[in-house]
């Protein structure tokens, strides 16, 4: 079946390569039509921290949202604190609706506080702030919280700044599986080998992933630990073990087994016990998802005649279709809210990213490129994160969910980009 070997098309060899650094670089290819005016200023006692602007992190990680445009400013004398008394109508002047102050100040156990407040300019409101303590190497890691603080009060959304990724990138005839921050920075190899690896999948609380790994020469899905690194296996039986996705509890795996003949849906427990099958039918179904109220299962099955998207109850069931719309349509993801199907469909022979209303069934396509797969939302919905390919080079590519804001995240070092998963948010 076509949708079966773009699948196999997704394979990735893995190569060992300790040190390796492949950071992504982000960039912004659209924007929202309106954007939200706000003015970060330096915080106080910021060169403290060295290299390390966390004013600098925070105004990237907004405008990177695609909802904000982060405005510039001329130095200030002093500099504004969280302390400070403000002039509203002198940020007004300057075109700001929100402005964000703060300082850094030195602790006697050699850690920093930093202290920071919200403000909305046009209300003329203090909309509250927080103080971290924090090391020098948690720089990163407060920048982006703070830019979950500032997105959640002027959006009503939970920020996804503080979130992880993870990512396959391809260099010459090395592959490493990477775990970065949202915005690319801080990567690491989760894992390396010389034998394929497909297909990552992060638990609900984002402490492991799973992936089908062939280090034994055939898919075996394993279950690995982000704390530890250890790992053990979930699915190892005869045949094609492939298509990890966990149940939103994270005691369950939904699975795609050739073990009774075919490619079908499985349901195990995370440790390889509890294996029970929920299709049953002579074509191949795959690819499959929990719903995140966890009562449906949406999988993908050309069942009849062609790849379609297909849902069942979780705890099995007759199936219903999905899509209807073209002949060729995979990979389904649910949103956040459980409303809008992503999955990839061919539309004029390429390959893009569609959305689909499930109320109203309306469809959608998000994207302008000719190779996408694997879409993944981001865990507040505004964002989907995939894989496409551009001059012959695998990219990730992130849009709004409305289509009209884009990035592109490449690897700096060059390279092909593929396999997105989008982490949990961590409370």
């Amino acid at each position: 079946m076509v949708f079966r070997w773009l699948w196999l098309c997704g394979l990735w060899l893995l190569f060992a390569a300790p040190g390796a650094r492949a950071q992504l670089q982000i960039e912004i290819t659209g924007a929202t039509a309106q954007r939200t005016p706000i003015a970060i200023a330096p915080f106080a006692g910021e060169p403290a921290l060295g290299a390390n602007a966390i004013t600098a992190i925070v105004r990237a990680d907004l405008e990177r949202s695609g909802l904000f445009r982060a405005l510039e400013l001329p130095p200030l004398n002093p500099l504004p604190t969280e302390s400070s008394s403000i002039s509203y109508p002198e940020w007004r002047s300057r075109l700001a609706d929100a402005l964000v102050v703060g300082s850094v100040a030195s602790r006697p156990d050699g850690r920093f506080e930093v202290r920071f407040r919200l403000y909305d300019v046009v209300k003329q409101t203090n909309m509250g702030g927080i103080a971290y303590t924090m090391a020098k190497n948690q720089v990163r890691a407060t920048a982006h919280r703070i830019a979950d603080f500032v997105y959640e009060k002027l959006t009503g959304d939970k920020g996804v700044f503080s979130t992880r990724i993870a990512y396959v990138v391809k260099r010459g005839n090395r592959y490493e599986l990477q775990i970065a921050d949202a915005d690319g920075a801080g990567e690491e190899t989760a894992l390396a080998s010389f034998e394929p690896i497909i297909s990552p999948a992060w638990s609900p609380d984002g402490r492991r992933l799973a992936y089908v790994s062939f280090e034994n020469k055939k898919p075996v899905v394993y279950v690995h630990s982000l704390l530890d690194g250890k790992r053990s296996v979930a699915a190892n039986f005869r045949g094609s073990n492939s298509a990890p996705a966990w149940s939103p509890d994270g005691k369950t795996l939904a699975v795609t087994l050739s073990r009774e003949g075919g490619s079908q849906i499985f349901l195990v427990n995370p440790d390889g016990s509890g294996v029970r099958r929920i299709t049953t039918s002579a074509s191949i179904d795959t690819e499959p998802r929990y719903s995140p109220d966890g009562k449906w299962i949406y999988f993908t099955s050309d069942r009849g005649g062609s790849p379609q998207i297909y849902r069942m109850a979780s705890t099995g069931g007759e199936p219903q279709r999905v899509t209807f719309e073209g002949s060729y349509n995979v990979s389904p993801r649910l949103s956040p809210d459980g409303k809008t199907l992503a999955y990839i469909t061919r539309n004029s022979g390429r390959f893009q990213v569609a959305l689909q209303d499930l109320a109203s069934q309306q469809v959608q396509i998000i994207t302008d490129s000719d190779r996408d797969e694997s879409p993944s939302f981001a865990p507040n919905g505004r964002m989907i994160l995939l894989a496409t390919v551009i001059g012959g080079r695998g990219l990730l590519s992130a849009v709004s969910a409305d289509g009209r804001f884009k990035q592109r995240l490449s690897a700096a070092t060059g390279g092909d980009v593929r396999e997105p998963a989008w982490g949990p948010l961590i409370e």
